[in-house]
């Protein structure tokens, strides 16, 4: 079988590893920048070159399925001939090489022995990168193990967040083969007592399952990440002995257009409370000649929407501009980052800091006055409840989860998406009214306390856990 990857991005280089005993003829991609060039030894070609090749299959490894789907089909490719990571369970089936499983700590004790009256709780996750998603089962942990639970958590993928879990003495697994497995295939997973799947990506895994263990499949995912879904795969989930739950209204909705009847609960992820007091200081230094900081915090690209922001920058007056800095913080590896950079060199007052650690983003919240979020898909961003602890409201677009909690102009501030017109008024807004950003801070403090703190989080979470079990 002769293969065309269509992708070189993140996603590129999270499935690539399942193609290395197959014949890939070349890599596509859009970007000019890398046609012509050559990734991993292989060729980098434009679509429009490459299904000139005779290939068989052409697999989308990218988040954006549906447009690399639809640009394809209106190439003239056969839509049979179209699949992306989703059906690589599918694809190789029969040839399947089996990658070898990682054990940190005393994981693979835990997994080998005999259930001994401790419920075990395995926590599955899609990586072990610094988002939201990951982070928030990193909580669930820390909370299941409070209450004297064995915990492991497990993994797709490797990331910074594995260290984390170590230091906190959580054994991690991280077993690749998760990707392409169903849970009857994943046979380890027996021994224990619950499972908690975090986002869509475990669709495959549930497929086909042991429905004597209770599983808990914690949603965090938008519409867009259902693209490349197959409705009859996401309805042949047999959900007895299963509870579904989601971060909010988005993920739920995203899943209703597929089983309109699903019964949802729902979970939203707690965020550790680690500031004492809420006391306005950035408000008396701005009123001191400070500028106000605005900093918005996630991997830069099309659907975090900073080029929304960018864009809105570039309405602002001159005289406004002066009064304000904006940090774009989180990895910068994309092609739009790479675009934003370029328009960043002729706009001051801009930051690009690149990818940060943990504590740093604390730090960083701290000391700003406000925290935007362009998005034009995003289920419940972490970084706006992490925000509201520090006492920062939040300008989010109005298709994030974090608006439903949101009161415009009394603890935060809400703006159409992709509106950078109207995102440019309400930076606006706050600059001439900065005196009162103050007790918008205090109301955005309030609802995180209402909403996203550790204890709200622990007593829905342990009463679902008792649910389950």
């Amino acid at each position: 079988m002769r293969y065309l990857i269509f992708g070189t991005g993140d996603y590129y280089n999270r499935y690539k590893k399942w193609f290395e005993h197959h014949e890939v003829l070349a890599l596509l991609d859009n970007s000019v920048q890398k046609q012509h060039t050559a990734i991993d030894g292989l060729k980098v070609l434009s679509p429009e070159e490459g299904i000139r090749l005779n290939y068989d299959r052409i697999v989308i490894l990218s988040f954006y399925i549906k447009q690399m789907k639809q640009q394809l089909i209106s190439l003239g490719v056969d839509q049979s001939r179209i699949y992306h990571f989703y059906d690589l369970h599918q694809l190789f089936e029969t040839d399947r090489i089996k990658r070898p499983m990682r054990y940190f700590l005393n994981a693979k004790e835990i997994v080998e022995c005999t259930k001994n009256g401790v419920p075990k709780v395995l926590l599955l996750s899609n990586d072990l990168a610094l988002g939201g998603p990951s982070i928030a089962l990193f909580h669930a942990a820390k909370v299941l193990i409070k209450q004297g639970y064995t915990v492991v958590y497990t993994s797709m993928l490797d990331g910074p967040l594995r260290q984390k879990l170590l230091e906190y003495d959580i054994p991690v697994i991280v077993d690749e083969n998760l990707q392409i497995s169903t849970m009857q295939e994943t046979n380890w997973v027996n021994s224990f007592s619950l499972l908690i799947c975090n986002t869509l990506n475990f669709h495959v895994f549930l497929s086909e399952r042991d429905t004597t263990i209770p599983v808990i499949w914690w949603l965090h995912d938008s519409a867009f990440f259902y693209h490349g879904v197959k409705p009859s795969v996401l309805r042949s989930i047999d959900r007895k002995n299963m509870t579904i739950c989601s971060v909010g209204s988005v993920p739920a909705e995203a899943i209703h257009n597929f089983i309109p009847d699903l019964p949802i609960d729902r979970l939203i992820y707690g965020v550790e409370d680690t500031v004492s007091c809420i006391d306005g200081k950035k408000n008396v230094l701005w009123k001191q000649g400070t500028k106000l900081c605005f900093v918005t915090i996630g991997y830069i690209e099309n659907r975090k929407g900073q080029d929304v922001l960018i864009n809105s920058i570039q309405l602002l007056p001159s005289e406004i501009r002066d009064m304000v800095e904006f940090y774009l913080v989180g990895p910068n590896s994309s092609v739009m980052a790479q675009n934003i950079m370029e328009q960043a060199k002729e706009i001051t007052g801009i930051v690009i800091t690149g990818e940060v650690n943990r504590e740093q983003i604390n730090e960083i919240l701290s000391r700003a006055d406000m925290l935007i979020c362009p998005s034009r898909e995003d289920p419940m961003p972490t970084v706006c409840a992490e925000a509201m602890m520090h006492g920062v409201p939040c300008m989010v677009s109005d298709v994030t989860g974090t608006a439903d909690y949101i009161e415009d102009g009394i603890s935060g501030f809400v703006f159409p998406s992709e509106n950078a017109q109207r995102l440019k008024e309400k930076i606006m807004w706050c600059v001439v009214n900065c005196e009162n950003l103050c007790k918008i801070g205090e109301n955005a403090r309030k609802v995180y306390e209402k909403n996203f703190s550790t204890s709200v989080f622990e007593r829905k979470l342990l009463q679902m856990i008792e649910n389950a079990l």
